[in-house]
């Protein structure tokens, strides 16, 4: 009886060790040199699965990993692709990843959430395309204030030490990309595109994050091509082309309680082509309070826009708020300094402050925009503000 179970011990041990060894070579063939390659997980067509296990491989890894996502077209459903990992991960997308078409396919705002990691790379000549014509006209948002958003993209939440390279966001249902929590997270050659009627589609929203780096990129879409939320610290935006879409804005602020302060927004060397505004700063009246400051726009082209230079502290889309009482947030340390080209719209410059907190330190420096149309010259419009002039003012009434 002893031998019959010792007999049973040994084949038992045999087929764990076999497992382990099949184990090991299925991942030996998904991994080479530290690449993790999907399909060889089984993604073909649809590589959800394959995704979520090439990650959890490489994330496991204690050695620099990537997850390697190659040449073609894959449908992929809604992931979430968290850390923390143990050691840096790189995602290389070099294939067309296409989303469901229909929104009642998702469960939350998000198709691909990045979350919790440290030392992440995006990389790759990809696309994520969100085929967001089909959702556009469901969008509830130009009636109702309170309404369900569409899924976005790309999430990155809580990343640090990233950086997202040469990737492209097509026809997001709702925001391109949302940036939530992140430290030192760079955009570098990525492109956004979207056609100019996509609705509430912004190019990249940042919130609550700071160190975040805009650089040599090209953002196109239906909203603002950058859009910057409470809680933004430290934002570097170089060398970004904007246009279609509503321009880069600070804001909308304001408009839920307890909003943290904005600082330290840089925005330098952009070309804004055929937009509804340029570079603005908004706020919602009547509801809550908050802190902008430390704000510097300067060597900015415009083409053809038709608000250039905006703060508006009157923000009130679709006439979802109230005017009765001025906005409660606080805008100081503002200057705009060498926008040059043409507005689609004899006003050029345009602040409109809180009648409640004025703007404060506000300078206007070598404002050099050219209007040609048929309602006269081109004018500023100043209200609740002094701002501090020198240079080119091609616009006078501030």
């Amino acid at each position: 009886m002893a031998n019959k179970k010792m007999g049973l011990k040994v084949v038992s041990s045999a087929v764990i060790s076999f497992s382990l060894l099949l184990l090991s070579a299925s991942t030996a063939k998904a991994q080479a040199n530290g690449v993790f390659d999907v399909t060889k997980y089984g993604g073909k067509e649809d590589i959800t699965e394959a995704l979520n296990n090439a990650w959890k491989d490489a994330c496991g890894s204690m050695n620099p990993s990537k997850v390697l996502i190659p040449s073609g077209t894959y449908s992929l459903r809604q992931v979430t692709l968290a850390g923390p990992c143990k050691a840096a991960i790189e995602v290389q997308v070099d294939g067309i990843l296409k989303a469901p078409a229909n929104p009642d396919q998702f469960s939350g705002g998000n198709w691909v959430d990045f979350r919790h990691v440290d030392q992440l790379t995006l990389s790759g000549s990809g696309t994520f395309d969100g085929q967001g014509n089909v959702a556009w006209s469901k969008s509830t948002c130009n009636k109702d204030k309170n309404c369900e958003g569409l899924p976005m993209n790309i999430r990155f939440d809580f990343i640090t030490n990233g950086l997202v390279r040469d990737i492209t966001t097509r026809d997001s249902k709702n925001f391109h990309v949302n940036v939530l929590g992140c430290k030192n997270l760079t955009f570098q050659h990525f492109t956004v595109t979207a056609p100019g009627e996509s609705i509430n589609t912004d190019g990249i929203h940042i919130g609550q994050s700071t160190g975040i780096y805009i650089i040599d990129s090209n953002i196109g879409t239906g909203d603002d091509c950058i859009s910057v939320g409470d809680g933004t610290e430290e934002l570097h935006v170089t060398g970004v082309t904007c246009g279609p879409g509503h321009g880069i804005s600070v804001g909308s602020l304001g408009r839920y309680p307890n909003e943290k302060p904005v600082s330290g927004i840089f925005v330098k060397n952009c070309t804004i082509s055929n937009t509804a505004n340029g570079v603005r700063i908004k706020s919602w009246p009547d509801l809550y309070g908050g802190d902008a400051s430390n704000m510097h726009f300067e060597d900015i082209v415009m083409n053809n826009v038709q608000n250039p230079v905006v703060v508006d502290q009157e923000y009130c889309p679709w006439n979802q708020c109230s005017l009765k009482a001025p906005s409660k947030v606080k805008i100081s340390d503002v200057s705009f300094k060498n926008i040059r080209g043409t507005s689609a719209t004899p006003v050029v410059v345009k602040l409109a402050c809180s009648s409640g907190i004025p703007c404060e330190k506000v300078e206007l420096a070598d404002i050099n925009l050219v209007y040609s149309g048929s309602e006269g010259p081109a004018k500023s419009q100043c209200s609740n503000v002094k701002p501090v002039i020198s240079g080119i003012m091609s616009a006078s009434g501030c």
